[in-house]
C-alpha cells in the first residue's frame, strides 16, 4: 500500500486540528448565546409581568406618574402605560411582530460574516437624535402630534433594528474561550441580555407608537 508523504499527514493533522478547534468555538459562543437570550427572555418576562400587574391598580400608576424622578428611573412606567393607551389585542400582535422581527435580526447579526460596525455607528447616530428630539418634546409637546410622532416611531424602528443585529454580533464577539462557567463569562452574558432587551423594548414601543389601536 502506497504510504502517504509525511508533509501531507502532517498538513492534514493540521487542518483536523483547526477544524475540530473551530467547532468548538463555536458550541461555545452558542452556549454563551443561549444564556444571554435566556437572560432577556427572563427579563421580558418579568417586566411584562409586573407591568401587567402595575396596570390594574390606578392608584400606583398614579403614584408612579406623579413622581418624575421615579417615571424617567424605571421603564416599567412606560411599559404599564401602553395598557392604558392601547387595546390589549393590539398590544399582544405587536408583541408577536416584534418577537418575530427581532429573532430575524438577531438571527442575521449572529450568523453573518460581515462586519456590522459602519450599521451600528449609523445608528448609534440616530439613537442620540431619537433622544435629542424626546428632550426637546418635554418642553415642546407639540413636535410629537402628527407627522412628528410618525417620523419619531419610524427612525425608532430603523435604528432599534440595526441595533438588534449589531449588538448580536457585538456581544457574541465578546465570549472569550474558556470563560464558560467564570464569573466573567456570567456577567459577559447579562450584559449582553440587558442590551438585547433594551433594544427589544424599544423596537416594540416603536412598532406600537406606530401601529397600535387606541383605547
Amino acid at each position: 500500500m502506497e504510504q502517504q508523504p509525511v508533509g501531507d499527514q502532517s498538513l492534514g493533522s493540521r487542518r483536523l486540528d483547526n477544524s475540530a478547534f473551530g467547532l468548538a468555538i463555536a458550541v461555545e459562543n452558542a452556549r454563551f448565546m443561549s444564556r444571554v437570550y435566556g437572560w432577556m427572555t427572563g427579563g421580558l418576562c418579568l417586566t411584562g409581568a409586573v407591568a401587567w400587574n402595575v396596570s390594574g391598580k390606578p392608584e400606583l400608576v398614579q403614584t408612579i406618574f406623579g413622581n418624575r424622578l421615579l417615571f424617567w428611573g424605571l421603564i416599567i412606567a412606560q411599559l404599564s402605560s401602553i395598557f392604558l393607551v392601547y387595546t390589549g389585542s393590539s398590544i399582544a400582535e405587536v408583541f408577536g411582530v416584534t418577537a418575530f422581527g427581532f429573532a430575524g435580526l438577531s438571527g442575521v447579526g449572529y450568523v453573518t460574516k460581515r462586519d456590522l460596525g459602519p450599521v451600528g455607528s449609523f445608528c448609534m447616530m440616530g439613537l442620540f437624535g431619537l433622544i435629542g428630539f424626546g428632550l426637546l418634546s418635554m418642553f415642546f409637546p407639540s413636535l410629537m402630534t402628527g407627522g412628528g410622532s410618525f417620523v419619531f416611531s419610524i427612525v425608532g424602528i430603523i435604528v432599534f433594528a440595526g441595533l438588534t443585529a449589531y449588538d448580536t454580533q457585538k456581544i457574541k464577539g465578546m465570549n472569550a474561550p474558556g470563560n464558560e462557567g467564570t464569573d466573567a463569562g456570567r456577567k459577559k452574558a447579562i450584559f449582553g441580555a440587558l442590551t438585547l432587551y433594551l433594544d427589544f423594548i424599544n423596537l416594540f414601543l416603536s412598532l406600537l407608537r406606530l401601529t397600535g389601536r387606541r383605547r
